[in-house]
C-alpha cells in the first residue's frame, strides 16, 4: 500500500527509512539527509502489513517542474515492485499538481530502474555526497 502524506504526517516513518538505507548504507551524512524541501513536498509512503518499507518525495518548482528525490527501500524488501509503486504513486500526483516535467537526481546504479518509467539521462556524472549521479529528465 502506498500512501501520499505531508511532512507533518510523513516524517518519523520517512526519516527512519532514509536513516538506514542513505546514512547507515550509503554513508551519506546525518547532515545531509534532511533539507528545506521536506516541509513543503509530497511524501510517498510503502508499506507492508503495517511496517513502512519505502519512501520517495515530490517537490513542486516553478514552471510546472516537479523534483523526485530521497527514494529508499529497505534492503530486505528491494526487488519486489516497492520502488515502481512510489514512483507511480508520485506519477500520478504530479498529473494532479499540474505538473508537466519531472527531474531527478539518479544513482548510476539506479538509472536503468529510472529508465524503465521513462526518465532520460542528462549531463555527465557529477558526486552527491560521495556516491556518482547522473540528473534525469521526464516529460509527463
Amino acid at each position: 500500500m502506498i500512501l501520499i502524506k505531508n511532512w507533518q504526517e510523513a516524517k518519523q516513518e520517512a526519516y527512519l527509512v532514509r536513516k538506514q538505507v542513505f546514512i547507515e548504507e550509503q554513508g551519506v551524512p546525518a547532515d545531509m539527509e534532511l533539507d528545506e524541501f521536506d516541509s513543503t513536498a509530497k511524501h510517498a509512503l510503502a508499506y507492508v502489513d503495517s511496517e513502512c518499507v519505502g519512501t520517495a518525495r515530490l517537490i513542486a518548482l516553478p514552471r510546472n517542474i516537479g523534483r523526485i528525490g530521497r527514494m529508499a527501500v529497505l534492503q530486505t524488501y528491494r526487488r519486489r515492485g516497492i520502488g515502481g509503486q512510489l514512483l507511480n504513486a508520485l506519477l500520478e500526483s504530479c498529473k494532479s499538481q499540474g505538473i508537466a516535467k519531472l527531474e531527478l537526481h539518479a544513482q548510476l546504479v539506479a538509472m536503468p530502474f529510472y529508465e524503465n518509467f521513462g526518465f532520460i539521462a542528462q549531463g555527465e556524472m557529477y558526486y552527491e555526497a560521495g556516491i556518482a549521479h547522473r540528473d534525469m529528465i521526464l516529460s509527463i
